[in-house]
């Protein structure tokens, strides 16, 4: 623990396996909420008359919000006080849940999403300092902090399996129930067992820097989302864009030059840490190809059940603990390299393969396989990262590190969504048209197609694979699903080779060997 840094004496020390607990499950909330709702997705786009387009802003409000506010509530956690922060952020992550609950539109819900982002921004950062506030011990904090980075990855998986249990067992909004419940429970488990401390002479907040990153990331998010509905040549999208590059290239320039930076950038000229940050960047990006769409297509398409959803992602929650606690101890004796790029490997066959199976009506069992896959490559590849980042950066720096780590992390989720679900969309409005004129739907019946495809309202009473005596209806879904069918292949295509593209970028980044410091004594 740096000389700064300040630990309020007022109560007694509590357990620290308590505290580890504590602030694992505060991980495990908010990483959990990115994708705990993909699964709800088929039942949302039902009840609140949700497209495709605000289908992608309740998966990125929160993620957005979640990238945009986590290096200022680092910064304010390092100032203020961690756990005041962290509490304050979990009370506003249980009010967004609660909006969510009671949503009656899109709209409302989408808002919910973003407080509930606001609030995950400040209360996940500050976990990682009260891990190295209470394991001074190198080897015992090496494995505090490799338990907290699987996590995260955990959290991920069990989204989903989560998420379809809650549905199944009532509604959509239970899910948003659930976290209500969850936070509060947080809440009470962090007041008895984290420790205040806090840095008092961090200096002055970078608030020029933070308003120029969120601009920056909210403009390019903005643009290319609104782009597919919109069309990418119109004035309000290109604004976006030019927005967002400028306010990103502005950012890069206060922090060069401030003082007390949100973003330490000198710590990038380390192929290592660069590396590792690109990486995190891809893998998130492209794993989202799975969590968003292809529980979409499955309760959207093929009819699943969200129990049955849930079931599918099963065997991928279950390969991801294994994998997590195989890389950890993997990175303790070889260094992250190897764990970081065969994981790379691994889960970009599987997203790969995956691919490949939805031609089938009922693709379950070789689909639980490949998603096992690319769930194993991923847990392999989450743990590293962490390790990567903090070992190339000076102890007091930390939180700092592991706030640039799940920025990248959150980044890479909300561009996934964005731009894989461009191509998705693509196929949807775009080539969807020429599918109808292959069918012989009459034309005259093509806009009203698009509107139901844009405002979430499907024909009533089909679904794949039956017949409805109505021949045009038939062929209308059968191009409709058959298009998003199309999309969701591309995405998983990009996604695949993204990850393997990632793989070599760690090849080439981290080196051989093992490195010193965080990483040597990483495990869990």
């Amino acid at each position: 623990m740096s000389e700064r840094e300040t630990v309020a004496t007022s109560t007694p020390l509590p357990s620290r396996r308590f505290a580890l607990i504590t602030v694992c499950l505060v991980m495990f909330l908010t990483f959990m909420d990115m994708t705990i709702v993909s699964v709800a997705l088929g039942s949302v786009r039902s009840d609140l008359h949700a497209g495709v387009t605000q289908l992608q802003w309740v998966v990125n409000g929160y993620g957005l919000t979640f990238a945009s506010f986590m290096l200022l509530g680092g910064s304010l956690g390092d100032r203020l006080g961690r756990k005041k922060i962290m509490l304050l952020g979990l009370g506003l992550f249980a009010a967004g849940s609660l909006l969510g609950a009671v949503a009656t539109s899109s709209s409302v819900l989408i808002g919910a999403r973003v407080i509930m982002g606001v609030g995950a921004a400040a209360s996940e950062p500050g976990t990682l300092s009260v891990l190295r506030q209470m394991y001074p011990e190198g080897r015992k904090r090496a494995r505090a902090i490799g338990t907290w980075a699987a996590v995260s990855g955990l959290a991920l998986a069990c989204g989903p399996v989560i998420g379809g249990v809650l549905v199944a067992g009532g509604s959509w909004r239970a899910v948003f129930w659930f976290n209500v419940v969850a936070a509060i429970a947080i809440v009470v488990l962090a007041l008895r067992s984290v420790p205040e401390s806090s840095n008092p002479q961090s200096g002055k907040m970078d608030y020029s820097g933070f308003l120029l990153g969120s601009l920056g990331l909210g403009g390019l998010t903005f643009a290319v989302i609104l782009g597919e509905t919109n069309g990418y040549r119109t004035s309000w999208v290109i604004g976006l864009f030019l927005v967002g590059v400028v306010a990103l290239v502005s950012f890069v320039r206060v922090e060069r030059r401030t003082e007390f930076p949100l973003l330490a950038l000198q710590y990038f000229r380390s192929s290592r840490f660069s590396g590792a940050i690109i990486v995190a960047f891809i893998l998130y990006f492209s794993i989202f190809s799975i969590f968003f769409f292809t529980a979409l297509y499955l309760t959207a398409v093929t009819n699943y059940t969200p129990e049955h959803t849930a079931l599918e992602f099963v065997p991928m929650a279950g390969a991801m603990i294994l994998s997590s606690v195989f890389a950890g101890r993997r990175v303790a004796r070889i260094g992250p390299r190897a764990p970081m790029a065969e994981g790379c490997v691994m889960a970009g066959a599987g997203v790969l393969l995956s691919a490949l199976l939805l031609e089938s009506a009922h693709p379950s069992a070789w689909l639980m396989a490949t998603l096992a896959l690319a769930g194993f490559g991923f847990g392999s590849s989450v743990v590293p990262m962490t390790s990567v980042t903090l070992a190339e950066v000076p102890p007091e720096r930390s939180g700092m590190a592991a706030s640039a780590t799940n920025t990248s992390r959150e980044l890479g989720a909300v561009f996934g969504v964005a731009v894989l679900g461009a191509l998705v969309n693509a196929q949807l409005t775009g080539a969807l048209e020429r599918r109808l004129q292959a069918l012989n739907v009459p034309r005259v019946y093509f806009q009203t197609i698009i509107n139901y495809i844009e405002t979430g309202s499907a024909p009533a009473g089909v679904s794949i694979g039956s017949g409805t005596g109505n021949s045009i209806q038939d062929r209308v879904v059968a191009a409709v699903y058959g298009a998003f069918r199309n999309g969701l292949e591309q995405s998983l295509i990009v996604a695949g080779v993204a990850m393997l593209v990632a793989a070599g970028i760690a090849v080439r980044t981290l080196g051989p060997g093992r490195t010193s410091g965080a990483t040597k004594d990483f495990e869990i």
